[in-house]
This record gives C-alpha cells, sequence and structure tokens, in this order.
C-alpha cells in the first residue's frame, strides 16, 4: 500500500480555497489549476494541480487524466517559448517513498536550463540512498533548509513569472 505523506490541512486545498496564499496561478480548468511554484529550483517551474482533492495518480478520473495532461502541454509550450529552455522535465510522485510531499496530486513541469538549482533531479529525491550519487555515499542535508530559502521567490517575481507564462500561452483550444 502506498504511504502517503500528512498535511491536514492540505495547502494545496487551502490555497485554491483563499485561506492560504495560492501559488501564481496561471491557468484554470474546470478540473485543474496550473501554478508557478514559489520555490524556483528552476525558473518558470510549475505544477499542474487537480481540483479535487485526490492523493495520487491511481485516484484519478479519465477525465482528470486528461485534463492534467492537457494542461501540462499547455504549460510546456508556454515555458517553451518563454524560456527557450534545454529541456523540460515533466514528473509526478506517488507516496512517501517516491518523494510526494504534499498528499494532494500534482504533476510538475520544470524548464530544465544549465546551472540550475535542481542538480540531477527534484530536491527531495536526494535524500533517498544512491539518488544520482555513487553507491555509499549519503545525502548532506546540511545545505537543504539554505537551498530552499534560496529558490523561495518573492511576490513581486512570481507576478513576473506569471505575467510572462500566460503571455505565451497558446490560444485555448476550441
Amino acid at each position: 500500500m502506498i504511504q502517503l505523506p500528512v498535511r491536514d490541512p492540505c495547502d494545496f486545498c487551502e490555497g485554491m480555497a483563499g485561506r492560504e496564499p495560492v501559488w501564481g496561478p496561471v491557468e484554470e480548468t474546470p478540473l485543474t489549476l496550473t501554478v508557478v511554484n514559489p520555490w524556483q529550483f528552476e525558473t518558470g517551474q510549475c505544477c499542474v494541480i487537480t481540483r479535487r482533492h485526490v492523493a495520487t495518480l491511481l485516484d484519478l478520473t479519465d477525465d482528470e487524466c486528461t485534463a492534467v495532461m492537457l494542461a501540462a502541454r499547455r504549460i510546456a509550450l508556454a515555458l517553451d517559448a518563454a524560456y527557450q529552455p534545454l529541456g523540460i522535465l515533466t514528473f509526478q510522485n506517488n507516496g512517501v517513498y517516491s518523494g510526494q510531499e504534499t498528499p494532494h496530486f500534482h504533476f510538475h513541469v520544470v524548464p530544465r536550463q544549465p546551472g540550475s538549482d535542481w542538480g540531477i533531479g527534484p530536491p527531495q529525491l536526494a535524500t533517498f540512498d544512491g539518488a544520482g550519487r555513487a553507491p555509499g555515499i549519503v545525502h548532506d542535508p546540511s545545505g537543504d533548509a539554505e537551498r530552499r530559502q534560496r529558490v523561495r521567490v518573492g511576490a513581486a517575481r512570481m507576478a513576473e513569472t506569471v505575467a510572462r507564462l500566460r503571455a505565451h500561452l497558446p490560444a485555448a483550444p476550441r
């Protein structure tokens, strides 16, 4: 059985309800909300969040799966146009042992550039044995808090990123 992280109340649900600051909203659909992540390990890093509170991919309806992938493709196109990245990383974690930190489905869409704060990939995965390290090398968490603080963006930068991505979204499908 997949072990889920515990967050009560759910910070994504609280944000969508207006009780907690929402990550920079770029696009909304009836089933999804696409946002800029306030921790910019990569400039323009986004997430597609389901409006319905479900924890993992296993809990999504077929309609939600379709909506998530369509939203992910739209934000990937906007990221490509806005930032001309070397690549676009997409991923989604299911359970604490995959690196899931919030018990609410979200799909990451991340433009990759040289010199980022990501190194080999999502920072939470660095805590797992062998996550891109030679066997026997243990993750040193001493710089994790400083790193998260360094990549946290303020309101002005968040608004700038949201505006840039909205300006590059492809025309809405008809």
